[in-house]
């Protein structure tokens, strides 16, 4: 089985601050995919940059093949100097999982990961070695379908100390209330979205320090091919739609004039659904064959407008309740953000009347603007997105 990964993650500022100094980064290959956490010493501006360095020169050196080694040597050589502490600190948890569901876990002052599986908290053994003076613990082991992995800066178990709890809230009792809100078909986004709005609450909305939460789960590559828009030439109206047919994974249509074209061409009947609850986002549609059938330009422009929101990290109760809506932009989003590790869109580049001037060229029209801007977002958000044209 080909391993996939669902990642999320949501930091917390610390009050008063505009900067975090936590900082996450994820790096996907042919192989595997690699979420670094960097947490700055400090918070505000110096540490942003000590994190924002931390996580760059690793992505770097782990794509070229560097030891863990190499690395913190690497690192503790190029961090700038802290002028009131007199050293160049910066925490890093890196969590690597390959394609062949082999995994990686390393660890340098940050607090551990909680490792789930089969709703059970599981502890590995960790070699450990001392490389410049910096204590650091390595992991290795086997992956299963549906393993959570929560990493975390320091500010998550910090979170409630001297407030609401004595002590913050400590490893063993985050781990534990982890473990209840986890379901295996809960997605990354949910899961950290509840992680850190338990942090937010224990921090009385006013947190102490910078608070970040790491959410990665594995599971089966998952597939999504999106087709919008005709083909400028209407003789690969066919190649098109076999090209989506043919293709692994799930099969989505945005666009009237796309949905009728797939439905000749397979010789299907398109059912329009008329109990919809949004007035703003026109009705969906089945066609037998293809997962879920929408309207184009509005549908599409709503779906970017909750995919750029959870980009952003602002997602919470109220973001997945209008993510559950029953709409098309709602229902999209959901399989991008919740059920999508690779997309895939078959872009048809007809000039649309409805939209543009005739005279206007197709590299402005309001399809492929929202196009480009779904696929950055996607890829922001870390997934592996192609574009095929016609």
């Amino acid at each position: 089985m080909s391993f996939g990964t669902d990642i999320a993650w949501k930091s917390l500022n610390k009050h008063g601050e505009e900067l975090c100094g936590d900082m996450v980064k994820i790096v996907r290959t042919k192989d595997s995919d690699i979420v670094i956490l960097a947490d700055g010493m400090g918070s505000g501006v110096k540490a942003n940059i000590l994190a924002t360095l931390t996580s760059q020169i690793l992505a770097t050196m782990l794509l070229k093949g560097a030891s863990i080694a190499s690395c913190v040597e690497t690192i503790a050589k190029t961090l700038p100097i802290c002028q009131e502490r007199n050293v160049a600190y910066a925490t890093f948890s890196i969590l690597q999982i390959y394609r062949d569901g082999q995994a990686y876990l390393v660890e340098y002052d940050n607090p551990s990961c909680v490792f789930i599986r089969d709703r059970k908290i599981v502890a590995y053994e960790a070699e450990e070695q001392i490389i410049d003076g910096k204590k650091i613990k390595e992991y290795r082991f086997q992956a299963k379908e549906n393993d959570c992995f929560v990493l975390m800066s320091d500010g998550v178990i910090f979170a409630g100390a001297g407030e609401l709890l004595n002590y913050g809230w400590t490893w063993e009792s985050m781990a534990e209330y982890t473990l209840r809100c986890t379901r295996n078909t809960m997605s990354a986004s949910r899961l950290v979205s509840m992680l850190s709005g338990a942090c937010n609450d224990l921090y009385e909305q006013r947190p102490r320090d910078d608070t970040t939460v790491v959410v990665v789960r594995t599971r089966k590559a998952q597939i999504v091919n999106l087709l919008t828009g005709p083909p400028a030439d209407e003789k690969d109206d066919e190649r098109m739609v076999r090209d989506l047919m043919e293709s692994e994974g799930k099969k989505i249509i945005s666009g009237g004039s796309s949905a009728n074209l797939t439905a000749r061409i397979l010789r299907k009947e398109i059912v329009t659904h008329v109990n919809y609850a949004d007035p703003f986002i026109p009705p969906t549609a089945s066609i037998e064959g293809i997962d879920l059938v929408t309207e184009g330009a509005l549908t599409l422009a709503g779906t970017l407008k909750l995919l750029q929101k959870f980009e952003r990290s602002e997602f919470d109760e109220e973001f997945f309740r209008e993510l559950d809506q029953d709409n098309g932009a709602s229902k999209l989003a959901k399989t991008l953000i919740e059920e999508c590790t690779q997309l895939h869109l078959l872009v048809g580049t007809v000039a649309n009347q409805a939209y543009q001037n005739s005279e206007l060229s197709f590299d402005i029209s309001v399809r492929k603007n929202l196009v480009t801007q779904i696929k950055e977002t996607m890829e922001k958000m870390g997934k592996t997105v192609t574009v095929q044209y016609y």
